[in-house]
């Protein structure tokens, strides 16, 4: 089953798939949804949504909304190329960072994104051409604590040139909505203020002045995103060759016949980090209410993980292939294949989320866990005051490696290879991992190896996330979507901190603070959470994927035998075949191959 329009094109490949969204799409056709959805209208997810819907359906106009952006943008970039402002910094989280870096490290043109509290991360940006650095301060509500930190210290650190108050002025951009804090600092400021489309949530902001700003001023062409958006939209308004309809049928429809895992690999298709960017959309968008479609960006359709299962859902992100095409088919099935360009995949993956979210019964719109962690951070660094942030005591000390967990969790373990065991073991019937990494996104780069090594283990799906940037976009399905994760976070030593001006906290308070929060929201919730914190950071690194890794290649348990409470070795973890077996079954079974060569798209930070 397939659907092309202006160079996109859905199809699904394997029979469950085909079964399940053809029967979606035979009732998304009824109810007269393509229509309905193009005239906006707020009761397609009902009552409840339907205030919140009215003011977050803006994303279907942007194409056309955001083109007078196109020339003011190429004016600001000729104003900051006359100033010798050629190091674009973007500061800004979830929705206003994803859609930029994906646009320009697909387009090749540089722009570091910071979307991090940890103080080694940013003390390196910050002394990185800091002469010729523009600042893009983004942030749709103006109060998101991790931006403001970076807008405070990058003031401060121009101010510290002996700039003016007036040249520091110039070194500034600000994209928020109408009306915000942040607005109106800016503005008293005298930094350019670019106002975006209120109408428009974060996460389905690609289109807007939160994606186009900083991906102009880095270069990038955006009058071509904007047309390639503009190409599909009539597509949209129906029911037969429509890829945003077929793409949400085949997301919400498989994932009501129980496979709901989300599992997103790029095929080649010259987009360089999309799934983070739909992983944020799908996370956040759906997993609310014990429901939801968990996103699983894999580093390849050959790594572990792309491969059927019994609640799997693999998605290629391929390009086009000619009919006399001589590349070689890929060795893995794919349930859904994808293939566009970058504009119109932004529109049209919008419009299938809120398709998907409308067949799985949830608010598309919506984050109502998303604030819980943001509050428990709060919470932490005003009752600890001056004081040490309430860390605990560990259970035992591995070389570099500190563990900090409920001792039931850890299966009597004593050793790190012991903890990854009593994590994999504890997985439950269709569970997940989540590994969430609260470190130097650029500087321990190997943490997301941990994924790869962890997933060659299990049938279950691995994720992994760089803290606080995950909270904006997995944190909402981990607290609020199905309640089967377990959960291993990551924490490090801080070596050199960097201050907030005029802040009660430094950056590496703050990333320690938002890592007990969230882990105190998981384990309030009941969630099997373990915290490994790194004396050093290169250390602790090298010894935690030795750890995974040795029991990867174990082929089992890594200590030889089942931990305190398991099944023995060489047998299936709960839910799941062993991890040297095939699983039974799968979702893509009988699937043609999706085309294309394997692809890494593995993200970094500039």
């Amino acid at each position: 089953m397939a659907a092309s329009a202006a160079g996109v094109t859905v199809e699904t490949r394997s029979q469950a798939a085909t079964e399940a969204t053809d029967h979606a799409l035979a009732k998304l056709t009824s109810d007269g949804v393509p229509e309905a959805l193009a005239a906006k209208e707020t009761g397609l997810w009902g009552g409840s949504a339907q205030e919140l819907a009215g003011a977050r359906l803006g994303w279907l106009d942007a194409p056309a909304v955001s083109r007078p952006l196109v020339s003011e943008l190429a004016e600001l970039a000729a104003r900051a190329r006359e100033d010798g402002l050629d190091h674009i910094v973007l500061a800004g989280m979830g929705g206003s960072s994803l859609a930029p870096e994906v646009i320009t490290r697909t387009a090749g043109t540089p722009l570091t994104v910071l979307d991090t509290t940890d103080p080694h991360q940013v003390a390196r940006v910050l002394q990185d051409r800091l002469d010729r650095t523009l600042v893009v301060v983004s942030s749709k509500s103006g109060s998101t604590i991790e931006t403001d930190s970076h807008r405070r210290i990058y003031e401060q650190a121009l101010h510290d040139l002996g700039l003016s108050a007036e040249e520091v002025a110039r070194r500034f951009v600000v994209v928020t909505d109408p009306g915000s804090p942040l607005e109106e600092a800016a503005r008293k400021a005298g930094y350019h203020v670019m106002l975006a489309d209120p109408n428009v949530g974060g996460r389905y902001s690609a289109l807007t002045a939160f994606g186009l700003v900083p991906s102009a001023l880095a270069g990038a062409d955006v009058a071509a995103l904007l047309d390639q958006a503009e190409a599909v939209v009539p597509a949209l308004r129906h029911d037969d060759g429509n890829p945003g309809l077929l793409l949400g049928a085949a997301l919400g429809g498989f994932a009501e016949a129980g496979h709901n895992k989300a599992i997103i690999a790029d095929h080649g298709s010259g987009i360089i980090g999309f799934g983070d960017w739909a992983e944020q959309l799908l996370a956040e968008s759906t997993g609310k209410q014990g429901r939801g479609i968990l996103p699983v960006v894999v580093e390849s359709a050959g790594a572990p993980g792309f491969s059927p299962g019994p609640d799997f859902h693999l998605i290629a992100l391929d390009a086009p292939r000619p009919l006399d095409s001589a590349r070689p088919e890929i060795q893995r099935p794919a349930d859904t294949v994808v293939t566009g360009p970058l504009g119109a995949q932004f529109l049209m993956w919008e419009y299938a989320t809120a398709v998907a979210g409308r067949l799985i019964g949830i608010n598309p719109f919506d984050q109502p866990n998303v604030q819980e962690s943001k509050d428990n951070t709060a919470s932490l660094l005003e009752q600890a005051g001056d004081g040490p942030l309430p860390t605990g005591e560990p259970v035992f000390t591995d070389g570099a490696v500190e563990v900090y967990a409920d001792p039931s969790h850890l299966r009597g373990a004593g050793d790190l290879a012991g903890v990854l065991d009593a994590l994999i073991w504890s997985l439950p019937e269709a569970g997940y991992l989540a590994v969430m990494a609260y470190l130097d996104r650029a500087g321990d780069s190997d943490a997301a190896r941990l994924r790869r090594a962890l997933a060659a283990r299990t049938t279950h799906p691995v994720t992994f996330g760089w803290g606080p940037r995950f909270l904006h976009s997995t944190g909402q399905y981990h607290k609020g979507g199905p309640p089967k994760g377990v959960f291993l976070q990551i924490t490090g030593t801080i070596e050199r901190d960097v201050l907030v001006p005029g802040a009660p906290y430094s950056l590496g308070r703050l990333q320690l603070a938002q890592a007990l929060g969230d882990l105190g929201a998981l384990r309030g919730r009941g969630r099997p959470a373990v915290r490994l914190h790194l004396l050093s950071r290169t250390a602790g690194l090298e010894q935690l994927l030795s750890a995974a890794t040795a029991s990867a290649a174990a082929g089992g348990v890594a200590t030889g035998a089942a931990p305190a409470g398991a099944a023995p070795a060489g047998a299936a973890p709960a839910g799941g075949a062993p991890a040297d077996e095939p699983p039974a079954g799968g979702s893509a079974a009988g699937a043609a191959p999706a085309g294309g060569a394997a692809r890494t798209t593995a993200g970094g930070t500039e």
